[in-house]
């Protein structure tokens, strides 16, 4: 194995953004690795780097487009109020974190956690080919630097569901069937690292209660729960279209 690239450490919402607008990235790679319980080692990435950044990174002219694209799909989201609560519970999304799955990463002998994990920290240490023991985080939500260490503060650090578990349950969850809530709530195109205070504070909202604190990620995160909604048949609460054509518009200047 080999060191994490620090490529990583800035391009952990951009690769998120391109695989939602359909821009072409490298899969991760899944050979196997040694056996779980074995000796930490520090995580690799494909040597294609390079290629994948200049790939990401737009040009000036191109910059607006992934908002121009959002504002589209805003706008062809159903809008409606929100159904009752009535129902929900954690465990109606199915066993956190599992790894069966169809969504990108899912069945690669991986917990979705662990998944997300080494795709958001930088300088990871690994032990075994999953289980993360410790790397930073340069979290978008905040603009906070952290790090985390396995078993040390475990609420420090915490994976938050873009779109909230609660808020689909409420807007178009309860006529799935129980393998399409699992697909959703362990699909890492809806997931992202942060710190815990943020995602406590964020809780089941939506746009119009919550946005991140880094105003200078608000675009992409609005843009993310867009395409995570029309990707998955969502529809949107009145407020929540507003406050999130108020972001968009300033998106891509």
């Amino acid at each position: 194995m080999t060191p994490t690239t620090t490529w990583r450490a800035g391009l952990g919402a951009v690769l998120i953004w391109s695989a939602l607008t359909g821009c072409s990235v490298a899969p991760a790679p899944t050979e196997s690795g040694p056996a779980y319980g074995g000796e930490p080692t520090v995580s690799a990435r494909p040597d294609e780097a390079g290629e994948v950044l200049s790939s990401l990174v737009p040009s000036p002219s191109s910059a607006a487009a992934p908002f121009a694209r959002a504002r589209a799909l805003l706008d062809g989201l159903p809008v409606k109020g929100k159904a009752p609560r009535t129902g929900y519970r954690r465990s109606v999304f199915g066993r956190a974190w599992s790894d069966d799955v169809s969504v990108p990463s899912g069945r690669n002998g991986c917990r979705t956690r662990e998944d997300v994990l080494q795709r958001d920290l930088t300088d990871v240490v690994l032990q075994g080919r999953c289980k993360v023991m410790s790397g930073w985080l340069d979290d978008p939500y905040t603009g906070e630097r952290l790090h985390f260490e396995r078993g040390v503060d475990v609420k420090a650090i915490q994976i938050d569901h873009v779109v909230a578990l609660a808020d689909a349950w409420r807007t178009g969850a309860q006529e799935w069937t129980p393998q399409r809530r699992l697909e959703f709530a362990n699909d890492p195109r809806n997931l992202q690292t942060t710190a815990g205070w943020a995602n406590r504070r964020k809780g089941s909202s939506n746009a119009a209660s919550w946005l991140p604190p880094n105003k200078s990620f608000r675009c992409t995160y609005v843009g993310r729960q867009i395409e995570v909604k029309q990707r998955y048949g969502l529809w949107v609460v009145a407020a929540e279209r507003d406050a999130m054509r108020r972001v968009l518009a300033k998106c891509g200047a």
